[in-house]
């Protein structure tokens, strides 16, 4: 079987060239150094800036938008705006409708609920995606007293703000499992504090582990993450997760699991016709991106940049043609054979039968990575 994975490093190891305006360290903008007429400093402002979606203050989201906008931004070649927006299920909607928005955070259970409850019409054309982020974890809090997902039936759960990612997740969830709960609309902030005085008895979240909300929970208060059970009934839309000592210290013992699901995650696009203004825009966005790539995955960006597979794809959706222009050219170049090579052995050694579908291969394919780090420091 030949396996073809492509990460940041690899890809620079490719070579990959994307033939934008060369790639330097952040510069001042033109138009703080020089100035001038203000139609020409609006000009400068407006020509290359992208706007992004990110989430709200207390979700993963808006960091790897904050991060994007650091390593991209390149003065008035390529100004990247993150944007505090009401998390991944608006996101959708902002990208679809709201001016300025380019690129979008956001999840395939957004997308799935959009093409089949709201009918979005022509969503597969209108919105594609540039590549595939590591998946957001449920994570499901809990009083003291609460010990499984079905103490929850007929309580008050925090589902977070209206437009945040469980108060689209958590309407499918619970219904499937067969588990009634109440949701209650507030920010995570409220929420901690009304599960905290006992007002609530849970309190949902769906992000990328490790979250500073949960990683800042003091010890000792009871508060714990409840187990989540994958099911055929979550099969279509989730994929299995998991909670360990090394993502939340303050809430797991060490060598202790708690089981979760996970939703992948996607870095939308609205696919605007080619050769339009704001079509260049996202082409450059792209470019900059696949070429920076090896940045994000160092320190001190998020360290779940380096489980992305630039290659993974996200079924029911499109890749944007500029990512799978940059994907082909790099698949015809050279190979990393030092990758190549590390990958073949992992294969040989570690993996006794081979990934069936995309859950599997990216679970693979972190575990491979994971396993290379490693080797790195022997």
């Amino acid at each position: 079987m030949r396996h073809v994975i492509i990460t940041g490093a690899f890809g620079l190891a490719f070579g990959l060239w994307v033939g934008t305006a060369a790639v330097v360290g952040q510069t001042i903008p033109k138009s703080l150094q020089e100035g001038g007429p203000e139609e020409i400093l609006k000009q400068r402002q407006n020509n290359w800036t992208v706007g992004v979606a990110g989430g709200n203050m207390d979700g993963t989201y808006l960091r790897f938008a904050d991060e994007l906008g650091k390593v991209l931004d390149d003065g008035d070649e390529l100004r990247v705006l993150p944007i505090i927006s009401r998390g991944a299920a608006a996101n959708l909607q902002d990208l679809l409708y709201l001016r300025g928005i380019d690129v979008a955070f956001t999840q395939s259970d957004v997308f799935e609920y959009f093409r089949t409850q709201r009918k979005t019409p022509n969503l597969e054309t209108r919105v594609q995606y540039i590549i595939r982020l590591p998946v957001a974890e449920l994570h499901v809090t809990a009083r003291a007293d609460i010990h499984t997902l079905e103490d929850l039936r007929g309580q008050k759960v925090v589902f977070g703000p209206p437009g945040s990612s469980p108060t689209l997740t958590g309407p499918i969830v619970f219904p499937r499992l067969g588990i009634p709960v109440e949701p209650v609309f507030v920010d995570f902030s409220t929420g901690m504090k009304m599960i905290r005085s006992g007002e609530v008895a849970g309190l949902l979240g769906v992000v990328s582990k490790p979250v500073d909300f949960w990683s800042k929970i003091p010890p000792n208060t009871g508060l714990h993450l409840l187990p989540v059970p994958y099911t055929k009934a979550l099969a279509d839309l989730y994929v299995i997760g998991e909670f360990t000592n090394a993502d939340y210290p303050n809430l797991i013992p060490p060598g202790e699991r708690i089981d979760t699901i996970a939703v992948p995650s996607v870095l939308a696009v609205y696919n605007w016709p080619k050769g339009s203004d704001r079509y260049r825009r996202v082409e450059r966005f792209v470019q900059y991106l696949f070429n920076r790539w090896d940045k994000l995955t160092q320190p001190p960006f998020h360290p779940r940049w380096r489980d992305v597979n630039l290659a993974a794809t996200v079924p029911g959706w499109t890749r944007f043609s500029v990512s799978e222009e940059l994907l082909q050219r790099v698949g015809q170049g050279s190979t990393d054979q030092a990758m190549a090579r590390d990958f073949q052995t992992y294969m040989t050694r570690q993996v006794r039968t081979a990934p069936r579908n995309d859950a599997e291969r990216d679970a693979v394919f972190r575990q491979f990575m994971l396993w290379r780090e490693q080797q790195r420091k022997q």
